[in-house]
Parts: structure tokens; C-alpha cells; sequence
């Protein structure tokens, strides 16, 4: 006899049998999105164009040579190597494009100066005379070796395509031609456009020119404001006058802008219950953070993210943005770095429950709605539990019924912690 069995949407069935359905329990989603992650566009001697490159602190520790064309302590590396102090992941954008390098042996698989350091050599190998070994150099480094009988054997490398026809023992043929092309004012605008389908903490800006700072002042504000997307801008000498720009002040004795690349690891890196107030400078430019109490009270109140001396070392003054303008809709805790991250990850992370968990599949009922709160709750109760927001009480939220079927409406109120930057002590004596 035929049985029925499977699962169930209904209890409609018309044939005996078993029907059962598996489904997991739901858990309240309470997850707080990790921090860490930066993105940049740079001018590059080696590395791919027109793309968003992402790189891992792992791998930019392991694979700097095939990324960016240098090894890791190669001082060309240094920005980024005060990058990725702080952060977990970057991506990254060339903006310049030039020539590849080649010879009549090999072209460099990317554009730029450093393929002219890139040298092949051809040699019978010493255990089969009918053989030969085709090695790739990047300066003095071999790259790759590959033993082969006929040139049609070679496959490319990681840097290089081969143009051999014929094998024939050669000392070593420096490959020639490449350049780094010039940055248009396109790229950086090819690179925000490329950007805006990437989840990131911090971008930040080299560029002094100040039309490109406010092309990544605008961006910031038409993302954050208008499309709900958040994250900080990091630029050089800019008073944009808003919480999603960081506006650097300190230049560096090696590069005028050279800061930019710690400053924007700092502000992705920094948790939620963090501030980078009084942080030490560990990086490796030479940083100009000569200053008076006078010009230091005068860079908190223009919205300068400024670096001074203490002692011998150089620490973080302030953790602020460039907002200067307060209201009622933006106060003074809008002008700290540690209250923006906190408003900023509550953002992402109830659009992240709400998207992933919520949309088009919950209905929008009294039912749905309470698993909403709950899970929302849940999330406010971690962050109070890393003391990112404090006196926080179940009923501070609320959610019910937008303005239509298929909406819903959220309120709340949140007491966002800061740390400690100020001490007031009076001591009677008697």
C-alpha cells in the first residue's frame, strides 16, 4: 500500500501517511557586525586596473609582492603598513593606469614602473640538457621557475606573459617601457562609484586637491543621509563641518598627507566601546604635532582630528569629527567619533537583521512584529553589555505598524557611552 509522507504546508492531505516538518528554532538575531574594514584609493607602481582590490592584513603581510610589486617592509609600503595596524581588511582602487612593461620575451601583467624591474632568464637545466629553466626576477628576487622542453610549455605567471617562440639560453633581459600614467579626475570618482556595493568602516583620501575632498564629502553625504549606508570619510585639511568626515590635521615630515593612511586604519579598527582619545601614534612617518594648549583648543573647535606631543610620544588629542555646526537634531555628542560608531553600527546592524531575516518573508502581523523587537532588543542588551549604551530598558523600543500593509515603524532612544577624557577633582583641605 502506497503511503503519503513528505512535508506540510496545511493540514490538507488526502492519502495516510506521515508528514513532518524540520525547521530550526528561531534565534533572536543579535549578531553586532565586526569592525575593521577600509578602503582606499592610491597611486600605484604595480597592480591591477579598474578594479577593487581586497586585501587582508594576512595577506598583505604574505602576498605584498604580487599585490603592490614590493615586499612588506619595503619603505614604498609604509602608508600602508600603518594602515593595517588597526584594521582587518581593506580594499583597494589604483587610480593611475600607464604602460606595460615587455620585452621580446615576456609583458608585465600589469601596467606601471615597477615592471621594469622585472628581468627573464633562460638556462639549460643541469640534470637534462634537453630542458631549460625559464626564471622570472622582480628585482633580485626569483618569482617563479618553470623547466620546460618546447616554449609552448610556459604558462604565465603572477607577473608575467610570455612571448617566447624559441628557447635559447639568455643571461637575463630586463623587461622596459612601463609607466604609471597620470591620475585623472575621473578616478577617484570611478573608484567611489565601484565603492558603493562594498560594506566598509572608513575610506580615506590622500588627495590635498580640494575638489577631490569634497567629491568624497558629497559621497559620504549621500550615502550616509540618504541611503542609509554608514561609514566615515577620512580627508586632509578639510572643515566639512559634518560627523561623516574626519578632518586630519597634523602633516608629516616625509609625505604632507602622509598621516591619512593611520587615521583611516584608527577609525575603521576602533570598536564601538572604544575611543581612539589619547591613542599612541605607532606608526612609522614622523609626524609634526608641535603645538600650544592655545592652537589644541583651537583645533577641537574647528572639527580638527589632530595628533600632539606627550612627552616622547605623539597621542590622538581628541577622537572627533569635522562637525562644528550643532541643533537640535545633531548636538554636541554628534561631534565624538565613539558616539558616531555607535549610532552608525546600530544602523547597519538593525538593517542587517531586518534585510536578511525580515524582509519578504515575515509577515507584517503583531506576531511578526514582536520577533522584530525581540531581536532588536536582544541587539541593544550586547551593546550594553560591551557598555557602548547604557540604561537601556526592554520597552525604550518599540515597534509597530507603518503607514501601510507593508511597513514597519521603530522608535527608540539610546544613552550612547563615551570614554573617559575630562577629570574635575577638588581637594578640601583643612
Amino acid at each position: 500500500m502506497a503511503l503519503g509522507g513528505g512535508t506540510f504546508i496545511g493540514q490538507n492531505k488526502k492519502l495516510p501517511g506521515t508528514y513532518i516538518n524540520f525547521v530550526s528554532a528561531q534565534k533572536a538575531t543579535s549578531l553586532i557586525g565586526e569592525r575593521g574594514v577600509a578602503a582606499m584609493a592610491i597611486e600605484m607602481d604595480w597592480g591591477k586596473d579598474g578594479e577593487i582590490i581586497e586585501v587582508t592584513a594576512e595577506s598583505f603581510t604574505k602576498n605584498s609582492l604580487q599585490i603592490f610589486g614590493y615586499e612588506y617592509a619595503n619603505e614604498k609600503l609604509k602608508g600602508l603598513r600603518d594602515l593595517f595596524k588597526n584594521i582587518t581588511k581593506a580594499y583597494f582602487y589604483r587610480l593611475n593606469s600607464g604602460n606595460k612593461a615587455t620585452n621580446d620575451l615576456a609583458t608585465a601583467k600589469c601596467s606601471g614602473t615597477r615592471g621594469n624591474d622585472l628581468k627573464i632568464v633562460i638556462s639549460k637545466n643541469l640534470d637534462d640538457e634537453t630542458k631549460y629553466d625559464v626564471y622570472t626576477y622582480l628585482g633580485t628576487k626569483e618569482v617563479d621557475v618553470q623547466t620546460i622542453k618546447e616554449a609552448s610549455e610556459l604558462k604565465e605567471n603572477e607577473y608575467v606573459t610570455f612571448n617566447i617562440e624559441t628557447l635559447e639560453v639568455t643571461a637575463g633581459k630586463a623587461l622596459a617601457g612601463g609607466t604609471n600614467g597620470e591620475i585623472n579626475g575621473e578616478a577617484h570618482q570611478k573608484f567611489l562609484d565601484k565603492l558603493e556595493s562594498y560594506s566598509i568602516n572608513a575610506v580615506g583620501c590622500v588627495s590635498k586637491d580640494e575638489a577631490t575632498s569634497k567629491l568624497y564629502v558629497e559621497y559620504a553625504k549621500r550615502l550616509r543621509d540618504a541611503q542609509g549606508i554608514k561609514f566615515q570619510v577620512v580627508l586632509f585639511n578639510c572643515a566639512a563641518d559634518y560627523e561623516g568626515v574626519v578632518n586630519v590635521k597634523n602633516t608629516t615630515v616625509e609625505d604632507e598627507t602622509g598621516l591619512i593612511y593611520w587615521v583611516t586604519g584608527v577609525i575603521a579598527g576602533c570598536e564601538i566601546n572604544k575611543s581612539n582619545t589619547n591613542k599612541t601614534y605607532d606608526g612609522e612617518y614622523t609626524v609634526n604635532a608641535d603645538y600650544t594648549q592655545t592652537q589644541l583648543e583651537n583645533s577641537i573647535d574647528k572639527g580638527e582630528f589632530v595628533l600632539h606631543q606627550v612627552g616622547d610620544e605623539i597621542r590622538v588629542l581628541v577622537d572627533i569629527n569635522s562637525l562644528v555646526t550643532t541643533s537640535n537634531e545633531k548636538g554636541e555628542d554628534f561631534k565624538s567619533n565613539q558616539t558616531i560608531r555607535v549610532l552608525d553600527q546600530i544602523a547597519t546592524d538593525v538593517a542587517s537583521i531586518f534585510n536578511s531575516k525580515y524582509l519578504g518573508k515575515i509577515p507584517n502581523n503583531d506576531a511578526g512584529r514582536t520577533s522584530l523587537w525581540s531581536d532588536i532588543v536582544t541587539l541593544f542588551k550586547n551593546y550594553q553589555t560591551l557598555q557602548a549604551i547604557e540604561n537601556f530598558e526592554d520597552q525604550d523600543i518599540s515597534v509597530g505598524a507603518g503607514n501601510d500593509k507593508k511597513s514597519v515603524a521603530i522608535d527608540t532612544a539610546v544613552q550612547v557611552i563615551n570614554a573617559m577624557e575630562k577629570l574635575y577633582m577638588t581637594v578640601v583641605v583643612e
